[in-house]
């Protein structure tokens, strides 16, 4: 009966080790601005990724039912693909973080399907020196 009660509760012990690793591998969603995930694409490969970076002029595109446009920071670019609609607040010239990754192993394009564009006053503490970079960069 100990020898039973034992195995039940290592199973269980396992199987909870393996949920809470599993589930910690799948939360953890790197941070790059574009000037570092140009710089690490092959590192990236097509891991899940948050990247952030300002929408450079002219290059938004509504195509379909997403949108493609251009990321800058630190003079290095991305080329996104969003699916779906984009908040209301994205525009050109404005610095956005998207969630998702390279398309495949080889490509460029960064395929987002979420945009986030924060401009509270937390946000801007929390991210005070990224942003001051994000504006001070000039290419």
């Amino acid at each position: 009966m100990k020898v039973r009660l034992a195995v039940v509760l290592a199973i269980i012990a396992g199987a909870i080790a393996f949920l809470v690793v599993k589930g910690l591998g799948d939360a953890t969603v790197f941070f790059k601005n574009a000037d570092e995930a140009v710089a690490e694409r092959d590192d990236l490969g097509t891991k899940r990724f948050r990247l952030q970076g300002t929408v450079v002029d002219g290059s938004v595109v509504t195509k379909g039912t997403g949108v493609e446009f251009d990321v800058e920071f630190r003079c290095e670019t991305v080329h996104v693909r969003h699916e779906g609609d984009p908040p209301e607040l994205f525009k050109p010239g404005i610095p956005v973080v998207l969630e998702g990754r390279y398309s495949s192993a080889t490509s460029d394009v960064y395929e987002s399907d979420r945009i986030i564009i924060n401009h509270t006053n937390e946000y801007r503490v929390d991210e005070e020196d990224r942003l001051a970079l994000a504006d001070a960069e000039a290419c």
